[in-house]
């Protein structure tokens, strides 16, 4: 029986692949997923991947996972440093959470060294490009079926 994950993206992921390529690659988000459904049919895990550039949305799709799913992977890219509301829906949701980033989020603007996810999440995988994607999807594949 496949686990479900959720894998949810924040504020401008929508534009990768056009945004500022040179700190987040040229794939799209399209291209993430397409990844994501590869790796999770490999892994046997049932895949709901959204995106949204409003808090308040990331919040109830945070909740929503803590009802439906078995584990959370998420990139809440600039809210990672700004949202206590994320932080606090992930802590209620009580799954498994890796939290993951495009860029290296320590090799930039200092304000972007503190998150508000990293203490409720299980993990954080940050500076791979996309390929964090899958490596956070191998990572809860290996949490939640020890």
């Amino acid at each position: 029986m496949s686990a479900s994950i959720y894998i949810l993206n924040g504020p401008n992921l929508n534009l990768l692949g056009t945004r500022e390529p040179d700190e987040y690659g040229s794939l799209t988000l399209s291209g993430i997923e397409m990844m994501c459904r590869e790796v999770g049919e490999d892994l046997d895990l049932d895949i709901e991947f959204r995106q949204t550039n409003v808090e308040g949305i990331l919040v109830d799709w945070i909740q929503e996972a803590g009802d439906l799913a078995q584990g959370l992977v998420i990139n809440p890219a600039a809210y990672t440093h700004t949202s206590i509301a994320i932080h606090d829906a992930i802590r209620a949701a009580d799954i498994p959470t890796v939290e993951v980033h495009l860029s290296n989020v320590f090799a930039r603007e200092a304000f972007r060294h503190h998150s508000y996810v990293s203490p409720v999440a299980r993990g954080v995988i940050c500076g791979f490009g996309a390929t964090g994607y899958r490596l956070a999807l191998e990572a809860i594949s290996t949490v939640i079926r020890p």
